[in-house]
């Protein structure tokens, strides 16, 4: 199943995108996309349902981020072989984790809004891991029973402020619409190899970042495995894997976001995100 969830941000409901591409209103089914719903023996109980039934809705509503209530939004960093080249860094010899907060979470087409004082917002097209089931202390080997599907991340990054304000990485991941998600969750029975999958981003139609999840030093499910040992994964948690090289900071020259620009992203199969950069008013 593709689930997704549309209308006026903070007043989404849940949907299910139909074999034909039509968005289908779920919510008589599910009161959201988020905690218990996201489990994944009730997704396959769901899966019984014919979308064919449920009601059209129009193609040109809003989209929401395709989770509902995220508790944490972890990332991972330096989570590709050919990024890390382009940073100049060495492999790391465990995943970098680093969170970003759930207010920057935003939908796939609202705008990415540039701080106040920014210099270097960037880009980052990811594999999100969006968690189904409390999962504490799993194996890798186990971890798929505790994943509800994957979407579409943009880890957008502030560089001056996570690198030259001291502290953690959060100050420049986290700004008001720094996390598009979605456009929707796809169940793992959608995605045949979650390790082989293309990712592209481009800004004003130029490909940025052209990579795929196999050069991922770290896979999927061994990252969930990874992060549990750390803390409890809840359902509606949303995992940022990694971004392939092509990142603005990595260009020669740097090249950074402006006001007007329009970024469109995919990671393949789950959907593409298209956004129009705008200031901060």
């Amino acid at each position: 199943m593709k689930l997704l969830r549309f209308g006026p941000a903070g007043h989404e409901r849940p949907g299910i995108l139909d074999s034909n591409g039509v968005i289908r209103d779920a919510g008589t089914l599910v009161e959201d996309w988020a905690e218990k719903a996201l489990d994944p023996d009730a997704l396959a109980r769901l899966a019984e349902v014919d979308p064919g039934s449920l009601p059209e809705v129009p193609s040109d509503v809003r989209l929401g981020p395709c989770v509902g209530a995220v508790g944490s939004f972890v990332c991972v960093g330096l989570n590709y072989r050919d990024h890390a080249a382009e940073a100049k860094l060495a492999l790391p010899k465990e995943p970098i984790l680093f969170m970003k907060s759930t207010g920057a979470i935003a939908g796939p087409n609202d705008p990415i809004v540039i701080p106040q004082g920014s210099t270097k917002t960037d880009w980052e097209v990811e594999l999100g891991i969006v968690i189904g089931r409390w999962a504490r202390r799993v194996s890798e080997a186990d971890a798929p029973r505790h994943v509800a599907g994957f979407c579409t991340v943009n880890d957008v990054s502030e560089r001056d402020f996570q690198i030259n304000h001291a502290g953690q990485w959060v100050k420049g991941k986290s700004a008001d619409s720094f996390g598009p998600i979605g456009p929707f969750i796809a169940t793992p029975d959608e995605v045949a190899d979650v390790q082989a999958l293309s990712l592209w981003l481009d800004v004003n139609g130029e490909r940025m970042q052209d990579g795929s999840t196999a050069d991922m030093i770290a896979g999927a499910y061994a990252l969930v495995s990874y992060i549990s040992r750390f803390f409890t994964l809840r359902p509606g948690d949303v995992v940022a894997t990694g971004t392939p090289a092509g990142v603005g900071m990595g260009r020669n020259p740097p090249r950074y976001l402006a006001p007007g620009d329009v970024v469109r992203l995919e990671v393949e199969g789950l959907g593409i995100q298209e956004h129009r950069v705008v200031a901060e008013g």
